[in-house]
């Protein structure tokens, strides 16, 4: 077997045979990888519209969904991830109490948008509200998705994860 040293050692294998995909992949080989990794500082103008970090935008390209968030934050959903998402939401039981107030949560407060040619989208007065977003932001890429956070609940809650974060026995439990 040769060794590619360039990818961090990760082994070549001949055209046809098949190889585990590396744990940093949520893709095939070939495919496009859609991965947010980051945070930003960004800011919404007056007319409440949101620049989106240059290097998400091409994801957001097909369309964008944005919602409220479970810790008074806004999600980002790029169409795709959006769509798989609503399908698993939508797939629990009516007769459960949470689930129906988080059908509510996400799909009552959803505004869907496509970026402009600067890569601006329009956040609606209801969610800057929910989110207390005025002026400055934080983007945060949480992977599939983005969390869109005013700074001071981005900087609290950031000191609660990342103390919980070193909680190897919580994590030992949930088998990471």
């Amino acid at each position: 077997m040769v060794y590619n040293t360039a990818l961090g050692g990760e082994k070549w294998v001949k055209v046809g045979e098949s190889r585990p995909i590396s744990p940093l992949r949520s893709k095939q080989v070939g495919q496009k990888e859609r991965m947010f990794l980051g945070e930003f500082s960004h800011t919404i103008d007056d007319k409440g519209r949101l620049t989106l970090p240059a290097k998400f935008r091409a994801e957001f390209a097909g369309g964008i969904v944005v919602t409220r968030g479970i810790d008074r934050c806004l999600f980002a959903f790029p169409l795709p991830e959006w769509q798989n998402l609503a399908q698993r939401v939508s797939n629990l039981p009516l007769t459960e109490p949470q689930a129906r107030e988080f059908r509510r949560l996400l799909f009552a407060g959803a505004s869907d948008d496509i970026p402009d040619k600067q890569g601006r989208v329009l956040i609606p007065q209801y969610l800057r509200e929910y989110a207390n977003l005025d002026g400055e932001v934080i983007v945060a890429g949480l992977n599939t998705h983005m969390e869109i956070w005013s700074p001071g609940a981005w900087n609290e809650a950031r000191q609660g994860f990342e103390s919980g974060a070193l909680d190897a026995e919580h994590w030992a439990k949930l088998g990471i």
